[in-house]
């Protein structure tokens, strides 16, 4: 099983991605953590990554490519995997079509009228990752999944988060469209029902789809 994750900011999808990655046994393939991998291995892609980083350039799109392309040949993805902040935009997608035939990409739609207080709320694990929401915390500092201090990002500030829906809206949501037609696309709801509500919806669909 080959999926990618689609979704605005806050909509939910590290959650999800770990209850995906953990139900199917496919790993979970976050463009974030493949840049930090290779930066801290010293790849040749990681210090070319690392070069425009320094500049505060973005890291161009065919070097995101590669480094992704690259990653698909590991021998954990040979079972499947599941894509987590990549493809970002139409670029990315018809290069990812060149390397890779994905099976479905589950698009978790959100009112964007509440990721404000998702976002803004958010507090995530330095050590792995894990999101949790302020309201459900109960006072703790630290991760239930793994013991990590739990910190709120810089960018999760209401600032950033319109400037972030921003680019999501005008790079990344033209890929709703683009899977659509390609007949691939699984569309779901976030709504402020816990996590489990939403992943029951999707493991539902997954098995009749997939099994």
């Amino acid at each position: 099983m080959k999926l990618i994750l689609l979704g605005a900011p806050g909509a939910g999808k590290g959650t999800q991605a770990t209850k995906i990655s953990e139900r199917y046994g496919i790993v979970h393939i976050s463009t974030g953590d493949i840049f930090r991998a290779n930066l801290k291995n010293g790849t040749r892609i990681g210090l070319l990554a690392k070069s425009y980083m320094d500049r505060g350039e973005l890291v161009p799109d065919e070097v995101t490519c590669d480094i992704v392309k690259d990653r698909l040949t590991w021998e954990d993805a040979a079972k499947g995997y599941l894509l987590d902040g990549f493809p970002r935009n139409l670029f990315q997608a018809e290069a990812l079509d060149t390397f890779a035939e994905i099976d479905g990409v589950v698009n978790i739609n959100i009112d964007q009228s509440l990721l404000l207080d998702r976002l803004c709320g958010r507090r995530v694990c330095r050590e792995c990752g894990e999101s949790y929401h302020v309201s459900m915390l109960g006072g703790a500092t630290v991760c239930a999944r793994c013991g990590g201090e739990l910190y709120q990002r810089k960018d999760d500030n209401p600032e950033t988060v319109a400037s972030r829906l921003s680019v999501y809206n005008e790079q990344t949501a033209p890929l709703i469209d683009y899977y659509t037609k390609k007949g691939v696309i699984l569309n779901f709801t976030s709504t402020e029902a816990p996590p489990e509500v939403l992943f029951e919806e999707i493991r539902e669909t997954l098995d009749r789809r997939f099994r």
